[in-house]
């Protein structure tokens, strides 16, 4: 059985990195996905698990950590590989991990937990373009999907504002515009969560996150669709 952690650790998780990260993050920004107690935990387990291919593999954070991807998308070869408060340099980190399911497709879902670390746009872009040209050096399809808004009311019982949301969606938009334009200039998919998922106030949608940040059934309901509709093109 999958380790799963439970919704409340996960919130925990990122509350506990917003804050020491933008602190500590640039002492050793080499290594600041080790910060995340939740990196070795899951690594670890990747060791141990018996599954040896995988046609699809759903890579990135908490967001892609919440649901069991096999049943929700209803095949046997989808790998799940998300790890809660995870960073794109941590991402870049564990792609040996991916390489060995040899998987035909990667849905990439991060950058995020980045920003809310304060890490750079730019900076979070470029590891992203990274990820997505070491898939495609192993002849792996890879498929961008946009960096989630926060809601308005994420983190509010820790010191969280609307400001400070608002502020960090700002930089999602001038990430996003920066994947829409690689992605068009580079052939590669792209999945607008945002465009089904965020409100005209440019807040993730209240009814769709069960804490102002993650997904609901009626969010991943979304996602899932979204997800099937480039594995039909693909005619996986």
């Amino acid at each position: 059985m999958r380790y799963k952690f439970t919704l409340n650790t996960i919130s925990l998780l990122i509350i506990l990195l917003f804050f020491s990260n933008r602190i500590e993050a640039q002492e050793d920004p080499a290594l600041r996905y080790l910060k995340n107690p939740a990196y070795k935990l899951q690594i670890d387990m990747y060791d141990i698990y018996k599954t040896r291919q995988a046609n699809i593999v759903m890579l990135g954070n908490s967001l892609t950590n919440g649901a069991n991807w096999n049943e929700l998308l209803g095949r046997s070869s989808v790998a799940e590989r998300g790890i809660p408060s995870d960073i794109l340099q941590g991402f870049s980190a564990r792609m040996n991990y991916i390489y060995k399911l040899n998987p035909k497709i990667v849905f990439i879902c991060g950058g995020l937990n980045d920003l809310y670390n304060w890490i750079p746009t730019e900076e979070v872009y470029a590891e992203y373009v990274s990820i997505i040209n070491k898939l495609k050096s192993k002849n792996i399809i890879p498929v961008i999907q946009t960096t989630t808004y926060s809601a308005k009311t994420w983190a509010k019982d820790w010191g969280g504002t609307p400001e400070v949301n608002a502020g960090r969606n700002r930089e999602v938009d001038k990430l996003n515009k920066m994947l829409f334009d690689f992605a068009k200039q580079n052939n590669v998919d792209i999945i607008d969560l945002n465009g089904k998922t965020a409100g005209i106030d440019r807040f993730l949608r209240p009814e769709l996150t069960w804490d102002g940040l993650h997904f609901n059934a009626k969010g991943y309901k979304i996602w899932a669709f979204e997800v099937e509709k480039v594995l039909s093109k693909y005619k996986l």
